[in-house]
């Protein structure tokens, strides 16, 4: 859902650009705050200038005491008008408007039904209503009510539009410029919380990422390298180091986002929200296509790990409609990969591959994200912690003979 802000001087000119659409049959008054409701439900300029006009005190500073806000759900979210009214009505008291007069309209003039809101930035006693940070707030307001109503993100989606999001494909070339192209929006637009969930998102895209810890020079370096991945999850190309794809993709920026993420994820509640349509789904799932099948009805991704025998040791639901990446083991224990595994025991190798890459690693990754040495990085660099298994055995030193000075006899 998309917030535009405007503030002006004119109360008049906003309160008649919303009943003409009224008048039109193009928009109709859906709630009214501290506004005294006419019985026939319509509102007449006159009447509702004169109760606008009776908050504003007779003198304040604020030079645009108007503000008009439209509120722009995307065009696949059907809501009702209670819907619609009760996002506006929160809208404006997360914003700081709830002890402000306003109005509620509708508008169906475009296929994209939205809603317009005209309030008082000044209160009765002629202060200004804070602004500080306007945008912001508003930003974050419209990503929680996007939560609470299961809502389409139609800002991260115009955004991937814009950044053409789409797996890697090495047949194409250039890999690096594709993985930034790919890394860039996933990194702007979705929440996770370790490594492994970010791998997780990164498998989708054809794109294997691993942490490279170790010592040079006296030094420890924590480092991360990208590469691509074929259909199978097998590496296609060399791997890149993320100081040639921009700060974010580093080891400091991946914890900066990931310290982001989490405080995010506790304070909207996204994961409470997504528990019990995922139970729903996992109670009433046949086996595990049919599970994957009800979590794609909901816009959400299913990511397993299996070792070599097939057995389940990782699990990750993606929900594309909050942008929140979770391990299983985060959602409760009856989405743990041990849960999992005695619900769907018989081994389905071939189906998982086709319907997501499988996550290239050295050794099997816990929900708890274990730490992974080597692997793409060995090739370029030698293991800092390697020992032969036969060392060389050295002959002792020949012990250095004393030299004499002067006449020996």
């Amino acid at each position: 859902m998309v917030a535009k802000i405007s503030t002006g001087k004119d109360l008049y000119g906003a309160l008649a650009y919303n009943q003409t659409k009224v008048e039109n049959g193009h928009a109709k008054i859906l709630d009214a705050n501290l506004l005294p409701y006419p019985e026939d439900g319509r509102f007449r300029m006159g009447e509702t200038m004169k109760a606008f006009t009776a908050w504003l005190p007779s003198h304040y500073r604020t030079e645009k005491p108007v503000i008009h806000i439209s509120l722009n759900p995307h065009p696949d979210d059907e809501l009702t008008d209670g819907q619609l009214a009760a996002i506006g009505r929160e809208y404006m008291e997360k914003l700081g408007y709830g002890n402000q007069p306003f109005l509620i309209f509708k508008h169906t003039d475009i296929d994209r039904h939205h809603i317009h809101i005209v309030s008082l930035r000044v209160d009765s006693g002629g202060r200004k209503i804070s602004d500080r940070f306007e945008h912001r707030r508003s930003k974050e307001i419209t990503e929680q009510l996007e939560q609470k109503y299961r809502l389409h993100p139609a800002e991260g989606q115009k955004k991937a539009e814009e950044w053409k999001l789409r797996p890697v494909d090495a047949a194409r070339g250039d890999i690096r410029r594709q993985i930034a192209d790919t890394l860039k929006p996933l990194l702007k637009l979705y929440r996770f919380q370790s490594m492994g969930e970010f791998r997780a998102l990164l498998s989708l895209y054809n794109i294997g990422m691993e942490e490279v810890r170790g010592e040079a020079g006296g030094r420890a370096y924590h480092g991360i390298v990208y590469t691509a991945l074929d259909a199978d999850g097998n590496k296609v190309a060399t791997p890149i180091k993320s100081a040639r794809l921009g700060k974010m993709a580093g080891a400091e920026g991946l914890q900066r986002r990931m310290e982001w993420s989490a405080s995010r994820i506790r304070a909207d509640g996204c994961r409470e929200r997504l528990r019990p349509p995922l139970a729903g789904a996992l109670q009433e799932a046949g086996d595990e296509a049919d599970f994957r099948r009800r979590l794609a009805a909901m816009n959400v991704d299913l990511v397993l790990r299996r070792n070599e025998s097939g057995r389940i040791y990782g699990v990750t639901f993606i929900d594309h409609t909050s942008r929140t990446v979770l391990n299983g083991s985060r959602l409760g224990k009856e989405f743990s990969a041990n849960a999992l595994e005695a619900r769907f025991n018989v081994a389905q190798p071939g189906l998982s591959e086709k319907v997501q890459p499988h996550i290239a690693t050295s050794a099997p990754e816990p929900d708890t994200d274990g730490k992974v040495l080597g692997g793409l990085f060995s090739a370029i660099e030698p293991e800092t912690s390697f020992v032969p298994r036969h060392p060389r055995l050295h002959k002792p030193d020949k012990k250095k003979r004393r030299r004499r000075y002067g006449r020996q006899d």
